[in-house]
C-alpha cells in the first residue's frame, strides 16, 4: 500500500510538472503570436481599384470583417452595424480603419465591392483580388469560408458562403486585439473599439 501510495504521489507530481511546462509554453507562443502582426502579407485590390497591402493594416487601428456581397443577412447586417459602432467610438472618422474582405472573389470585384459597401457606409473600404491570393489571406487570417451550393443536384451552379462572421480588432502595430461577435451587444461591440483606441 506504501508503494502504491509513492507511485501515485510521483505521477501526481510528474503531472502538475508537465502541465506547468505545458502552460507556460502556452503563455509564451501567446506572447509571440501578440507580440507580431495578425494574419499573412498579401497583395489586392481595394473598391477603388487600387493596390492594396497589409500595410494598410499599420499606424492605426483596424477592425476587419470578412465576408461577400451574395450574403443574405449576416454581411448586410455586421456592415450597417460596424458603421453605427464606429460613428460612435470615432466620431469624426480617421481613427479607426476598416475593411471588408470578400471571400468570394469570383463575383466579388472590386467594382462590386464599391457599389455595395457605399450603399451602407463611407467607412468601410472593400478588399477583392485573384482567387487564390485571397485564399491565402483567408488561410492565413484563421477565416473560415467554403461554397456551399444552393441546389445539391446541381454542385456547379448557384451558391453561397459559409464563413466565420465575427469582426477582428487589430491594433495599430496590426496585431490582434479581439474579435466583436456576431450578434454582440452593440454597447459592447462599441466599447471594444474605444478600448481599441486606447490601445
Amino acid at each position: 500500500m506504501k508503494a502504491f501510495r509513492t507511485v501515485l504521489w510521483a505521477l501526481i507530481a510528474a503531472l502538475a510538472v508537465t502541465l506547468g511546462w505545458l502552460t507556460y509554453e502556452w503563455q509564451v507562443s501567446e506572447n509571440r503570436i501578440a507580440d507580431k502582426p495578425y494574419g499573412v502579407p498579401f497583395a489586392l485590390v481595394d473598391q477603388s481599384g487600387s493596390p492594396i497591402t497589409e500595410a494598410a493594416f499599420r499606424g492605426r487601428p483596424t477592425v476587419l470583417f470578412f465576408g461577400f456581397t451574395h450574403c443574405p443577412e449576416i454581411c448586410p447586417t455586421t456592415l450597417y452595424e460596424l458603421d453605427s459602432w464606429l460613428k460612435q467610438a470615432d466620431p469624426e472618422g480617421g481613427k479607426i480603419g476598416a475593411y471588408f474582405i470578400t471571400v468570394d472573389p469570383e463575383r466579388d470585384t472590386p467594382e462590386l465591392m464599391g457599389s455595395y459597401v457605399a450603399g451602407v457606409s463611407d467607412r468601410i473600404i472593400g478588399i477583392s483580388g485573384d482567387p487564390d491570393k485571397i485564399g491565402d489571406v483567408v488561410k492565413g487570417f484563421n477565416i473560415y469560408a467554403k461554397k456551399v451550393p444552393t441546389d445539391a443536384s446541381d454542385p456547379g451552379g448557384e451558391y453561397t458562403m459559409d464563413h466565420t462572421a465575427s469582426v477582428f480588432l487589430l491594433d495599430a502595430e496590426g496585431r490582434f486585439k479581439g474579435t466583436i461577435a456576431w450578434g454582440e451587444n452593440p454597447d459592447i461591440a462599441v466599447t471594444k473599439l474605444e478600448n481599441l483606441l486606447k490601445g
